[in-house]
């Protein structure tokens, strides 16, 4: 896509601070450095997010997760790691072309967190079944 940044990046158009590139993917320091050592993975064929995905470049992509990840543990003293992809304005996504954020991560103190409440008391488990019915019955 002519307007995307990180068509743009993956193509050279725009520099990076590369980690990892191959004929698939192209993984690159983010700028905003959430934590040292955040890196975005992206496929190279633009799609907007992980609605527009194939389920083949997806497959390239994720099995690349792995191999980033650990270059990041071997490189750096992290003690963990978030793997993220948000998909759309509502769930955070700025830059719309499928990517996933590999955060390195160093401490419960490093000033990046993740917490959600547990709705699990607002779901009868009739109702939590026929939740999970509905979505099955739309896997393909």
């Amino acid at each position: 896509m002519d307007d995307c940044i990180f068509c743009k990046i993956a193509k050279g158009d725009i520099p990076s601070a590369k980690v990892y590139e191959d004929e698939k993917v192209y993984a690159f320091l983010d700028l905003s450095q959430v934590t040292k050592g955040h890196t975005l993975i992206i496929p190279k064929t633009h799609a907007r997010n992980i609605f527009d995905l194939p389920e083949d470049e997806a497959a390239e992509v994720f099995r690349r997760v792995p191999k980033i990840a650990n270059a990041l543990k071997e490189t750096l003293a992290l003690e963990g790691l978030n793997v993220l992809n948000n998909n759309e304005e509502v769930a955070s996504q700025s830059v719309f072309h499928t990517h996933i954020h590999l955060l390195p991560r160093y401490s419960a103190k490093d000033d990046f967190g993740l917490k959600w409440k547990d709705n699990s008391g607002s779901y009868t488990q009739e109702s939590f079944q026929e939740l999970a019915e509905s979505i099955a019955a739309h896997i393909q």
